[in-house]
């Protein structure tokens, strides 16, 4: 069967995630123990029995994120599977699960990327001052018409198109005062509903620029290898292997759209991707990859239970 590995984003992050993986898994617990060590601080207790406040803050929420994903994959391959063989025919994640992806396939080490997407939090945070940019969900709209709403309100990209999640859902980031003047105009750009998101940055937007170029800096710090499987890149929703490509993609990655629904229709069409699994906090990529492709079959994991049900599939 040709499967892809799937990796969530930010936003997915909640108080107690990972707990039952860290309860049942050893090899579960030893990843949380690397991110602690990495970091040196304590995330899995932040995780766990931290306040929601603190967890969702760019550059702790990214971390966690990405450790509960590994962790769900270590315990799939370690212990669920007895030494099970995973062998995807490629790997995606959303935005920030682009990282987990990249760890998944062998590129970056998870000490490493551990770190990476910690200091990526902060840059994309210290990009913007809190309050200055935001980001809003626009639901029904064409792509076409997203643009056209951006273009007529912003010129000169003050809002853009962020995130192309998946058939009407299309997300807009840049400055506030025309992220609520792109609110209260997109119904007349074919929008049903716009909904301005709880973040405090607008993330993929020309705004992100001085997060890019710090995280370039990082990137030459820290050793990069070919990945295993093909990973479906964020920025042109092609695959990629190739590490020097991949680190280009990556900073480009910072301050463009998420093409989700274009990386999902390339793993389905053109890679013949049968199933899709999710590893990790949450069913949002999941609940994505169900309306970019109408019964696809796909299956997530986060509990034991979950991760049962991936082990019997593959």
């Amino acid at each position: 069967m040709k499967y892809s590995l799937c990796f969530p984003g930010q936003g997915s992050q909640a108080v107690g995630m990972g707990r039952e993986l860290y309860d049942s898994f050893k090899s579960a617990r030893e990843i949380f123990s690397e991110a602690d060590d990495s970091l040196s601080f304590h995330l899995t207790r932040l995780m766990f029995e931290g306040s929601e406040s603190e967890l969702t803050l760019t550059r702790n929420a990214q971390p966690a994120i990405m450790t509960v994903s590994l962790a769900a994959l270590s315990a799939l391959k370690n212990e669920l599977g007895a030494n099970m063989v995973i062998n995807p025919i490629c790997a995606a994640g959303h935005s920030l699960g682009e990282y987990t992806a990249l760890t998944a396939a062998g590129v970056l080490k998870f000490s490493d990327s551990v770190r990476l997407v910690r200091d990526r939090g902060a840059f994309m945070q210290e990009a913007v001052p809190e309050g200055v940019g935001s980001m809003a969900a626009l639901l029904g709209a064409k792509p076409e018409d997203v643009k056209k709403l951006c273009e007529s309100i912003a010129p000169d990209g003050e809002i853009s198109p962020a995130n192309f999640n998946s058939p009407g859902q299309i997300v807009i980031s840049g400055l506030n005062e025309y992220i609520d003047k792109a609110i209260t105009q997109a119904k007349n750009f074919g929008a049903k509903r716009a909904v301005k998101l709880s973040v405090s940055a607008p993330f993929h937007s020309k705004y992100m620029k001085s997060a890019a170029e710090k995280l370039k800096l990082e990137f030459e710090k820290i050793s990069w290898s070919e990945a295993k499987f093909d990973i479906i890149a964020n920025f042109n929703a092609q695959p990629v292997k190739n590490p020097d490509i991949i680190r280009e993609l990556l900073y480009k990655q910072t301050f463009s759209p998420v093409l989700w629904e274009e990386s999902v229709l390339y793993m389905s069409d053109n890679l013949g991707v049968e199933l899709f699994i999710e590893l990790g906090a949450g069913e949002v990529i999941s609940g994505l990859i169900k309306k970019c492709k109408k019964g696809a079959n796909i299956l997530s994991g986060g509990t034991p239970e979950k991760l049962e049900k991936i082990r019997e599939a593959l």
